[in-house]
């Protein structure tokens, strides 16, 4: 448990100590050594990036053999003391394999404590109490592109065993280092608000990022303290001076049944819009020659093509900036039981010249029952038994 009367002097600290790690003068005995400090990248073996950006320290096995005969249990936490440049932070131990006189740090550690590698280190084992919150402050503004932080930050703090109030530490997560600055910490009562966060349910807070900037939000209605003072658009947009949105988009024009559209598919087809050519001209017709041209430099002697622009049907829908289209009108579909729409019999249903099958022209003014005479005439029988056709032929009976 942690005993905060354990950073007085250590002839005050008899009471936090079982009497198997008192001293013969009743003193409790405490890990104090001096080392000379490497960053980790500088370890033999394969390169450690959970190592550099993380929380614990390098010792040489020396260290561990002091420490067990010191009953010094886990956690083992330390205080890290520059003494030349008065400055401290905290850490835990990973690993007890460094070689003897050396103790390999973190990167930001080393900046830290204002050390360079081979600066001497005083080293003191220490207790900490387990934290119960945390402020930190992202150094960058990428930090928020990160989409699940609560989760990259617990697998981060697996490499860290405590945590000092104004270290800044890092932390690596997708090829990119992160650098976080100890804002506050809870409890604060160990030297420099220094809390354990191991085994711990810790709260964490996040401020500003550094560098970042509120997004700058536009109004979006126009009014005159919104207009800008140079002249330029309104805050809100453009503004218009139609009185409704069918005026301001013209939707007689582009609706489906709008006369318009009909009337421009009817004036030009979408399939001929060129002039013709006759294939057989007829003789002492003349045909225009076509000009010879003479190439220019720099200029093509292409013709451009035609750009057909389509006028049947709806036109395309061209809002200008701050206007919104909610669609054309609805017509309701017809069901199923319902009668469909009388149509208007006063409209003619077939217009144009007819054709008749008869191939005789009818004489203008004749009357009919003088036609069915004649045809009757036609056909009376022949004086020898035969029938007159009207061709002035006769049909007899063959002799047996």
């Amino acid at each position: 448990m942690f005993n905060p009367r354990y950073y007085e002097d250590d002839a005050m600290m008899g009471g936090m100590f079982p009497p198997g790690m008192m001293g013969r003068g009743g003193a409790p005995q405490r890990f104090d050594e001096y080392y000379r400090c490497y960053p980790v990248a500088m370890l033999p073996g394969p390169e450690r990036e959970n190592v550099n950006h993380g929380g614990k320290v390098i010792m040489p096995p020396s260290a561990l053999d002091k420490l067990t005969r010191l009953h010094i249990t886990y956690p083992m936490l330390f205080e890290l003391i520059n003494g030349a440049k008065d400055t401290m932070t905290h850490a835990g131990v990973l690993e007890f394999i460094a070689e003897e006189g050396k103790i390999y740090l973190p990167y930001w550690m080393l900046q830290t404590l204002h050390l360079d590698p081979g600066d001497l280190l005083q080293i003191k084992s220490t207790d900490l109490p387990p934290g119960t919150f945390i402020k930190i402050q992202a150094q960058s503004p990428s930090f928020l592109e990160i989409s699940d932080p609560k989760a990259v930050l617990e697998n981060a703090f697996r490499n860290f065993a405590c945590l000092t109030k104004g270290d800044t530490f890092t932390f690596a997560y997708n090829d990119d280092v992160y650098e976080m600055a100890v804002l506050e910490t809870k409890p604060d009562v160990a030297m420099k608000g220094a809390i354990s966060v191991l085994e711990t349910d810790l709260e964490v807070d996040f401020a500003t990022p550094v560098g970042y900037e509120e997004p700058k939000r536009v109004s979006g209605t126009s009014t005159p303290n919104s207009m800008g003072g140079r002249g330029g658009l309104p805050a809100g947009g453009m503004l218009h001076n139609q009185g409704t949105m069918a005026q301001a988009i013209n939707y007689e024009a582009i609706a489906p049944n709008s006369n318009s559209a009909a009337a421009g598919a009817k004036a030009v087809s979408s399939n001929f819009l060129l002039g013709g050519q006759k294939l057989n001209a007829r003789k002492g017709a003349k045909v225009p020659t076509p000009k010879a041209s003479t190439p220019v430099a720099g200029a093509s002697t292409n013709t451009p093509p035609t750009v057909l622009r389509r006028t049947n049907g709806p036109q395309p829908l061209r809002l200008p900036p701050g206007k919104l289209f909610f669609g054309y009108e609805v017509k309701p579909v017809r069901k199923s039981g319902e009668k469909k729409v009388e149509e208007d019999d006063t409209k003619p249903k077939f217009t144009g010249q007819g054709q008749t099958l008869r191939g005789g022209t009818k004489r203008k003014g004749a009357d009919p029952t003088e036609e069915k005479k004649e045809e009757k005439k036609d056909a009376t029988p022949a004086p020898d038994g035969g029938q007159r056709l009207g061709g002035g032929r006769t049909l007899r009976d063959t002799p047996k």
